[in-house]
């Protein structure tokens, strides 16, 4: 027995080879061994798998289940390989499979044999759960700084342009004249409600697994909560089968940046069309645009046509998660390793996304003749019409159908409503006063919010932006 269980210290292919070792009697297929390899991805996370490595000897060493001295060495240990790695000094090796066993066997050079005492109490099942909720605290709050500087473009633009006057659309038909800067706002409640769904998951995420170990927690007295604490989070896992299997959290982010798509798609589709020479809203700036390879006249807006076309990149990455989750029977599952790269696809597409589009937003240029030519066209002022009527003593829909009438006896004869004294744009948009409405006064109050809101949350972020936990702890 006591040669069976001996340390595998020996063993010159590495960690990977040694979990197989006692179970296993032939090795593992070569062409299986690179489909079950997830380092070419999952290297992505080796600062925060050191992070957590680092709270966990750590946590190790004071609750005594470790000697303090070996917690001691394994911890620098950790901070030199770190240091490799963010010097471009660290070598992966596909046949070690993942990015934990990477490091463990890296470890195991550098200090020898104490560095199996680092896996004390803990499985790759909640120490993956722990890599990627870690992973996405960090990236959740760059997301939400790039949404408020997208939301801090529009506030310039809505404020530079406070006076602009444009057709307001419905069924992409001019419906009402209403301001470009009322029209910009809109975006701004879009974004702003994408970054509180951001700041609202991160409440999900914010939950510490470590120490859930394969599953059914571990005969060890360790001390999550002291883990937590060092990592910065706020709770420990209340349920360890759950702790290793959830990846809601997950989930939740790729929905919010769907969403958050969704809503750059819609606004690259109308600086598309507003750019358009059939409209000559605006002019995007030439940094964001391309040429024709065969029309010298073209300046085809593709920062915002890619802005469109990736929306569906990131509904995909949803859908994937989405799918990888709906069969798997408690607890974790080699499914689950598909859960990283729809998560890493989204979150570089969203930041470039977001990054591009707030570049588009600051230097696109409005034109206000052709915006207010196009909403001083007589028929948009049908509404107001009616609106006169009503204040006569008419039943709305009495007067809604004499202005419809009207409208039908004018239409397809060239004559506008030429005879009828017709409120101006300018009025049209003044007399909305309403809270959220389109005249001045009230935009300029939506901006001011807008402003605050900003404020508050660039106060937040930067009170919350990420320290390097394994500076902290050493």
């Amino acid at each position: 027995m006591s040669h069976e269980l001996k340390s595998e210290s020996s063993d010159s292919q590495g960690l990977s080879k040694g979990i197989r070792k006692g179970r296993f009697k032939d090795g593992m297929n070569p062409f299986f061994a690179k489909f079950n390899a997830s380092i070419s991805f999952d290297k992505r996370l080796f600062v925060e798998d050191v992070e957590g490595s680092v709270a966990h000897v750590t946590m190790l060493g004071a609750m005594n289940i470790i000697p303090e001295t070996d917690a001691s060495t394994i911890r620098q240990g950790l901070a030199e390989i770190l240091d490799d790695f963010l010097a471009g000094r660290f070598e992966f090796r596909e046949e070690l499979e993942d990015v934990h066993i990477n490091i463990e066997e890296a470890l195991k050079r550098k200090i020898g044999v104490v560095a199996g005492k680092l896996h004390t109490a803990r499985s790759r099942n909640d120490q993956i759960a722990l890599d990627l909720r870690l992973y996405l605290k960090k990236s959740s709050t760059l997301v939400m700084q790039y949404l408020a500087d997208l939301m801090s473009t529009i506030l310039d633009q809505a404020d530079a342009n406070i006076d602009l006057i444009m057709p307001g659309y419905t069924h992409l038909q001019r419906a009402q004249p209403v301001r470009l800067s009322h029209h910009l706002m809109a975006y701004f409640q879009m974004f702003k409600r994408d970054f509180e769904r951001f700041r609202n998951a991160l409440d999900r995420i914010d939950e510490m697994p470590l120490g859930s170990a394969a599953l059914a927690g571990s005969t060890y007295n360790t001390d999550p909560v002291m883990v937590a604490n060092l990592l910065g989070f706020s709770r420990i896992s209340a349920n360890s089968m759950d702790a290793v299997s959830d990846r809601d959290f997950a989930a939740e982010f790729l929905f919010d940046a769907a969403l958050t798509m969704t809503h750059l798609s819609r606004l690259a589709e109308e600086l598309i069309v507003w750019s358009s020479s059939e409209f000559k809203f605006c002019e995007l700036p030439d940094a964001y645009c391309s040429g024709s390879s065969i029309m010298p006249q073209k300046k085809n807006p593709d920062a915002c046509e890619l802005i469109r076309g990736k929306t569906g990149r990131v509904y995909g990455d949803l859908t994937a998660i989405l799918t990888v989750l709906k069969g798997l029977p408690l607890t974790y599952n080699k499914d689950l390793q598909e859960d990283k790269e729809p998560v890493f696809d989204t979150i570089d597409t969203i930041m470039g996304c977001l990054n591009i589009m707030t570049g588009v937003i600051s230097e696109a240029v409005f034109d206000g003749s052709k915006m207010l030519e196009a909403a001083s066209e007589s028929y948009l002022a049908a509404t107001d019409l009616a609106d006169g009527l009503v204040r006569g003593g008419m039943p709305f829909r009495e007067a809604h159908e004499k202005v419809g009438e009207l409208i039908r006896k004018h239409e397809g004869t060239g004559i506008e409503l030429k005879e009828i004294k017709l409120p101006s744009p300018e009025q049209m948009v003044e007399s909305r006063i309403q809270p959220g409405g389109t005249a001045r006064n009230s935009v300029i109050s939506q901006i001011q919010a807008g402003r605050r809101f900003v404020g508050d949350i660039s106060a937040l972020l930067d009170s919350g932006n990420p320290e390097r936990v394994i500076k902290r702890i050493i």
